[in-house]
C-alpha cells in the first residue's frame, strides 16, 4: 500500500470545515527552485509557474494556479496563438497583479530559470517528454493525466523526478478530496471488510468524428505541435481534442476519463501493479475515423484476490447506478460508492447504512459545462502541488502512484490491441512472455524528441 502523506490532517480538514487556504502555507518549510537550484523557498516565497496547453483545461487551471497564495502564473504557453490572450485575461481575472509573458515553444520556458515549476495541459504524447524535459530543467511539475502516452515513457518520467529530486504531481484530483480521503481511510480500516472487487465506469455521447486533409491553420504551429511523435499530414478535425481518438497522439478514453476512476480504485484496494489484465471493446456505434473504442470493458487483477473492473462506454449515455461516472467498492460485508468528493456504504443486501456528502456542490466537482471540470478538487490539488514544493515532499499523487494507476490502463488497451489476455510481474507491471503485446510497450519518435535522463 502507497504510503502518503495525510493531507487533510495537514490542513485540518475535517467534514465540518474545509477552509483550508490560510494554514496550508502558514509554517516554514523546504524545498528548491529553479532559479538557484539551490535556494530554499520559505513559506512566504513566491513560486513562479509556467502554464503549457491554454486550451480548455488549461485555460482554467491557469486561473486555478494564479489564485493560489504567493504563486504566479508568470509564463503561458500554446502552439495555438489565439490562446494566449483568453489566458492572460484568465490570469488577470483571477487577481494576479503581474501580466505574464508568453511563449510558443515550451523549450524556451524550460530554459528560463526564474520559473520554478510547469503546468502541463498538453496532448497525452506530450505529457511524459514534457515532464522528463521539465524535471531535467530543474522545475517541478504538476502534469494532467494520463502521465504517459506509452508505459515506458512514465517509467522515464519516474526515474527522471527522482533523479532532479523534483516534485511531480498528475492531475489526479480526487487524491486531494477531503471527505473521499476520509472514505478511503474507512475503507482501509475495514468498514465494509476486505474489499474485494472494485467496478468503475464512464459514460458520454460523443458524436461521429471524420477527418479530412486540409493546410495547416496560420494560428497553428503543426510541428511544434507534434514534438516528439513522428511527424503526419495534418487534418482537420485533429485539433483541438479529437486526437485522443487515434493511438498516434491519444490513449483513447480509457485514459482520457478512465484514469480518474480507475486512480481511485486503486488506491481504495490498496493494489501496486497487477497479475493480469484483459480488455475487449471496439468502435461499435459509428463507423468514422477513430481508432480507439467507444465501447471498452477492462479486468485487471491483482495478488491477493483482488479484481477490479472498468467500463467504457463513449457514445452511449446511459448511466449506471444513476451516475455517469463512478466508482463502487465490494467487500465482505457491504459496498461504498464514490465518485466525487463523497462517499455513501450500503449492506450487503443493498440498504444504505451512511451517506457522507462533500461540503463542495458535486455539479463544481464533475460538471461538463465548465472550463474545468473539477474545480472544487483543482485548489486543494493545486494547494498540495505547492505545499508539497515547500515541503519537499511527495504530493498526493507522486509520479509513481500515476504511473501505477495509468500503467493499468495502458495494459488494457494493449490488451484489447493485440487481442488476448496479457499477464503481468507484480512487482513492475511489466508484459510476461508476449513479444507482440511488448512492442505496444514504447513507441518511436521524432528523431531528436526520444525521452532519457
Amino acid at each position: 500500500m502507497e504510503k502518503r502523506r495525510d493531507f487533510i490532517k495537514k490542513v485540518g480538514i475535517t467534514t465540518a470545515a474545509l477552509t483550508v487556504g490560510q494554514k496550508l502555507f502558514g509554517s516554514s518549510s523546504t524545498g528548491f527552485t529553479a532559479k538557484s537550484y539551490k535556494r530554499i523557498i520559505g513559506a512566504n516565497d513566491r513560486i513562479h509557474v509556467a502554464a503549457i496547453g491554454l486550451n480548455g483545461r488549461g485555460n482554467g487551471m491557469a486561473g486555478v494556479f494564479a489564485g493560489q497564495k504567493n504563486t504566479e502564473i508568470s509564463c503561458v504557453c500554446d502552439v495555438d496563438s489565439r490562446t494566449i490572450p483568453k489566458a492572460i485575461k484568465t490570469v488577470l481575472d483571477a487577481k494576479q497583479e503581474s501580466t505574464p509573458r508568453s511563449e510558443k515553444d515550451c523549450r524556451k520556458v524550460l530554459a528560463d530559470k526564474s520559473i520554478d515549476a510547469i503546468y502541463i495541459a498538453t496532448p497525452d504524447h506530450w505529457h511524459a517528454p514534457l515532464t522528463i524535459m521539465g524535471c531535467q530543467a530543474g522545475k517541478h511539475v504538476y502534469v494532467e493525466k494520463p502521465l504517459s502516452h506509452n508505459p515506458n515513457e512514465g517509467e522515464i518520467a519516474v526515474a527522471a523526478a527522482r533523479k532532479y529530486n523534483r516534485v511531480v504531481q498528475m492531475g489526479a484530483q480526487r487524491r486531494s478530496a477531503p471527505v473521499l480521503t476520509q472514505g478511503i481511510q474507512q475503507l482501509h480500516k475495514g468498514i465494509i471488510g476486505r474489499v474485494y472487487m472494485a467496478k468503475t465506469w464512464y459514460t458520454n455521447a460523443r458524436k461521429p468524428n471524420f477527418l479530412k486533409a486540409a493546410e495547416v491553420p496560420d494560428w497553428l504551429d503543426y510541428d511544434l505541435w507534434q514534438g516528439p511523435a513522428p511527424r503526419m499530414a495534418y487534418k482537420d478535425g485533429l485539433i483541438h481534442y479529437n486526437w485522443h481518438w487515434f493511438w498516434h497522439w491519444g490513449t483513447g478514453e480509457a485514459l482520457n476519463n478512465g484514469t480518474h476512476e480507475v486512480d481511485v480504485a486503486r488506491w481504495g484496494l490498496g493494489a501496486d501493479f497487477p497479475v493480469r489484465v484483459s480488455s475487449m471493446g471496439g468502435r461499435y456505434n459509428y463507423k468514422d475515423d477513430w481508432e480507439t473504442p467507444d465501447t471498452q470493458i477492462t479486468n485487471i487483477e491483482y495478488p491477493g484476490g483482488v479484481t477490479l473492473v472498468w467500463e467504457g462506454r463513449s457514445s452511449n449515455a446511459r448511466k449506471v447506478e444513476e451516475q455517469d461516472r463512478g466508482i463502487i467498492f465490494y467487500g465482505e460485508k457491504g459496498s461504498l460508492d464514490t465518485g466525487g468528493d463523497s462517499y455513501k456504504i450500503y449492506d450487503l443486501n443493498g440498504k444504505l447504512i451512511n451517506e457522507v456528502k462533500s461540503l463542495m456542490k458535486e455539479d463544481a466537482i464533475d460538471g461538463r459545462n465548465t472550463a474545468s471540470p473539477s474545480v472544487g478538487l483543482d485548489n486543494y490539488h493545486v494547494m498540495d502541488f505547492l505545499d508539497a514544493i515547500r515541503n519537499n515532499r511527495k504530493p498526493n499523487c507522486d509520479v509513481e502512484i500515476g504511473h501505477k494507476s495509468v500503467v493499468a490502463m495502458q495494459l488494457g488497451n494493449i490488451s484489447l490491441r493485440v487481442g488476448r489476455d496479457l499477464k503481468i510481474d507484480p512487482k513492475n507491471g511489466h508484459i510476461i512472455g508476449d513479444s507482440g503485446a511488448q512492442k505496444l510497450w514504447s513507441r518511436s519518435y521524432e528523431k531528436g524528441w526520444e525521452p532519457k535522463i
